[in-house]
Formats: structure tokens, sequence, C-alpha cells
């Protein structure tokens, strides 16, 4: 059965940490596709100083370029309204029936999991893989696992190596002069610069 990697995020802009934890977790499950879905609104958080959707769309397909494993989606960026996962997978669903879908989340949004629109729904559609920040953050992961599992979810946590980047440190650097080479991809950087994105 053919497996398809998720990964859904505001991306504002998507950064190093991102494209490391999706390609780890595609080594690690096997999966032959990692889908890159930039949210239209993302509906679990405001998101302060967001660029628009497709900035953050071109950014995504800058930053994987070159990468045959990697595909960016606009299906949340085209449906409009609030980006809710649950509709997402029923669509990816639909389209590739016969795939074995595998949810790629952060710490802090798995977490918050049983909070999200439709949690049921993407628990019967999808695999939800974490990795945590820390040491400390792998125990409070496999707990919400746990709990997780009694309401029908099938998750994975791994212990990958986390990058100590955020989109907030991106921007804040943008914002403030300073190089940011290091957190981007070098496209990603040149797009930022080029379209003076997050100076405001």
């Amino acid at each position: 059965m053919r497996k398809i990697a998720v990964f859904g995020g505001t991306f504002n802009p998507i950064h190093n940490g991102h494209i490391h934890l999706a390609k780890r977790f595609a080594d690690l499950l096997g999966a032959e596709k990692i889908l890159v879905i930039p949210t239209r609104v993302p509906p679990h958080k405001r998101a302060r100083g967001l660029a628009s959707a497709s900035d953050r769309l071109a950014m995504c397909r800058l930053a994987v370029e070159g990468d045959v494993r990697f595909e960016v989606s606009d299906l949340e960026v085209r449906r409009g309204g609030p980006s809710y996962t649950a509709d997402t997978l029923r669509e990816l669903r639909k389209r590739d029936p016969d795939a074995e879908l595998y949810l790629i989340t952060g710490e802090d949004m798995f977490v918050t999991l049983e909070q999200w629109h439709e949690p049921e729904t993407i628990f019967s559609l999808a695999t939800v893989c974490a990795a945590p920040r820390n040491s400390a953050g792998s125990t409070a992961l496999l707990r919400c696992a746990g709990k997780l599992k009694r309401k029908g979810a099938v998750t994975r946590i791994e212990n990958i190596a986390y990058l100590p980047i955020s989109s907030t440190m991106v921007r804040s650097a943008v914002k403030a002069g300073k190089d940011i080479s290091s957190y981007v991809p070098h496209a990603v950087e040149r797009y930022i610069r080029e379209n003076h994105l997050y100076l405001e």
C-alpha cells in the first residue's frame, strides 16, 4: 500500500525545521510522497503577521524544489474558509482510496488533537505522527498518544532530532534586519527579501 505523509500548517514561513521533520518522518515511515499543504485560514491559532496564502504557497514550493518526494498542494488555499484537517483528509482519501495516510504534526498540535474539528474523522483516516521538541516533550506525547488510542486513534511518536527554529523566530529576524540564511532555504530567503515580507 502506498504511504503518503501529509504535512499541513500555516508555514508562515516554511523553514528548515519543517523540512527536516517531514523528511525524517518520511524516511521512518517509508513514505513515497510528502504532501505539504499550507492552510488558507489557520483554525487553531491566531497568526500575527500572516503572509498571504499565495505567498506562503509560493515559499513552500520554493523550499522543496528539486526533491521528488515532495508535492505542495493548494487544496486548502483553493477551498477557502477555515482549513480543517478532517475535510482535507476526506478529500485526499476520495482522491486516492488505496493510499495509507500519515498526518505529521508538531508537539504543540498533537496534544490538542481532541479539540480539533471532527477529531474522530481524523483518527479514522490517518495515522497521526509527532516528534517531541525535547526529552520532557516525549513523556507528554506518549501520555497523550495513550489517551488518543482509547478514542480510536492510531499514533506514531518518534524521537527525531529537533531543529530549534520557529516561524516566529524567522519573522522576528527579518523585521530586525538579521540574517535568516540558517533558518530557511536560500530560495525562500530570497523570496522574502524580494517581496518585502514580514517587515511590519
